[in-house]
């Protein structure tokens, strides 16, 4: 029988700022789409309510739909009440900084109007020509929008009385190696690269956060943060859900290009890199850019061995029957679209040779879980094999990031009376029991940005590698005689296939439906 016990956070308000913010116009491109009203607009408005704004700051929608002022205040207002998280007392006075502006975004002309209407607020309100440029809009506009920011000035810093200009970009950052470094050489003819912020909400959550603090601020961990001691370490980020309305973008895209390029490689990336000298942006992605030049070549001429693709099918979730990934709307009836990977890989360092790192995300699967889990080396050897019958479990570290946003460390001790016998202990650290104020990842990620600071953003390089890695195994998937016969259908609401449960539990997971 396991046993736990709590460790509490010592209790304090954290605030948002730790520094005063520039007075700054976000421009969003997008602003009538669900992004903004159900993640961005949330955001901004729950930020101003901590102080996590500066006195003075203009937000200007803009999209192709054509709105009045009064009817864009409208919808964001609903969107805030129905998505949002916080009261509506302070709405009045946030709505007066908040403006629309139509706009055709493969308009040139129509961007020199822009210009000229962000003057006109920057003068008017006094913003020092601070502009931020959050694009919520389908990856195909990304190099249209930004071009075109180029060609009307907005995109120029710190001449003819303008501030700081920065960009910032929602993943997808290309389908492979080649188109994103497309991406990157489109963006860079208009912004250089310290103006870009490549977008990953992953990043910005607490207990992503953590994984750098508790490593590095304990004594007790990092010496044995190692090839040495640890066995194993597996990633996984299982949902519940399928692909929703997402069939155009999915059906092109499948898991590996949508959580494995990003998200999983993160998880990596903060899980193996070395202590950085200062806990800062170009520090942290110096490091984690070494994680992924070591990145050891993947055997693409055998990955049936390292890598398990799998297909929702029909099932039931919740006890009530859902269809599966091949009767969503939008989605072929014969795609051998993958929405399930296992994906075994080593880093070829000093730290972590021989050390196998999985990786694993799905949806539909029976629940929704993000962690990293490490399984350290078993006992060498057992003082206790005459008494105790069993193999001792080894110790594992379990570092949840949702929905349970806890720590938790599993080991050994003597269950209480008179015959020696051994169970499992937990101490459990959860991370909701401080009682700082709760900023949510878009939160944090837009005050990261308005601080210029990069350390919660993608690098090109990083990106760059990563997509490196990966394109040969995408490349090696889709092209595969028997493709359809290793792609392997799994029912939803299951723990997903059988081979990657076999293929996580070498790694020291568990799998997604054990409870």
């Amino acid at each position: 029988m396991e046993k736990s016990g709590n460790i509490q956070m010592p209790s304090g308000l954290t605030p948002p700022l730790d520094r005063e913010l520039d007075p700054f116009i976000l421009t969003v491109f997008g602003a009538s789409g669900d992004l903004t009203a159900k993640k961005l607009m949330p955001a901004l408005y729950h930020l101003y309510l901590q102080e996590g704004m500066p006195k003075d700051f203009i937000i200007l929608g803009c999209s192709r739909t054509p709105l009045s002022r009064e009817s864009f205040l409208y919808q964001m207002h609903e969107a805030v009440r129905l998505h949002g998280r916080a009261d509506m007392y302070r709405w009045t006075d946030f709505a007066s900084r908040l403006y629309y502006f139509g706009l055709h975004y493969d308009d040139l002309g129509n961007f020199r109007d822009l210009a000229q209407f962000l003057r006109d607020l920057d003068q008017r309100h006094r913003m020092q020509g601070n502009r931020l440029f959050y694009l919520a809009v389908p990856a195909p506009l990304v190099p249209v929008i930004a071009a075109n920011l180029g060609g009307s000035g907005l995109s120029r810093e710190f001449e003819e009385g303008t501030g700081w200009a920065r960009l910032l970009v929602e993943k997808p950052f290309g389908h492979d190696l080649e188109s994103a470094r497309e991406l990157n050489r489109l963006l860079l003819g208009s912004f250089k690269e310290n103006q870009i912020f490549r977008l990953d909400h992953y990043l910005a959550k607490e207990t992503v956060q953590n994984i750098l603090m508790f490593r590095f601020a304990n004594a007790i961990f990092e010496p044995i943060w190692n090839r040495q001691y640890i066995e194993a370490v597996t990633i996984t980020a299982a949902e519940t859900i399928g692909i929703e309305k997402r069939a155009g973008y999915y059906e092109q895209a499948g898991v590996l290009r949508d959580m494995f390029q990003n998200h999983l490689m993160q998880l990596l990336a903060l899980s193996a890199l070395e202590p950085p000298a200062l806990f800062q942006g170009t520090q942290v992605q110096d490091e984690k850019t070494k994680v992924f030049r070591s990145l050891q070549p993947f055997p693409v001429d055998e990955w049936p061995g390292s890598l398990v693709l799998g297909q929702y099918g029909p099932g039931l979730m919740d006890g009530e029957p859902v269809r599966g990934y091949r009767e969503e709307p939008g989605v072929a009836p014969d795609s051998l679209t993958p929405t399930f990977g296992a994906l075994r890989i080593f880093l070829d360092n000093w730290r972590w040779q021989g050390v196998p790192f999985t990786l694993v995300s799905g949806k539909r699967l029976a629940e929704k879980r993000t962690e990293i889990v490490v399984r350290f080396k078993s006992i060498p050897y057992s003082m206790f094999r005459e008494v105790i019958r069993e193999p001792l479990p080894a110790n594992r570290l379990t570092l949840g990031i949702q929905p349970e946003e806890i720590v938790t460390l599993q080991f050994q001790a003597k269950k209480p009376g008179p015959v020696p016998e051994l169970q499992s202990v937990t101490m459990v650290f959860d991370y909701r029991a401080g009682s700082g104020a709760p900023l949510d990842a878009y939160e944090k990620v837009l005050l990261a940005c308005l601080q210029g600071d990069h350390l919660l953003f993608w690098r090109q390089d990083g990106l760059e590698l990563c997509w490196a890695f990966l394109t040969p195994i995408l490349k090696a998937c889709e092209t595969c005689t028997f493709r359809s016969e290793r792609l392997q259908i799994y029912p939803a609401g299951s723990g997903g296939p059988e081979a990657a449960g076999r293929l996580g539990a070498e790694s020291g997971g568990r799998r997604i439906d054990d409870r």
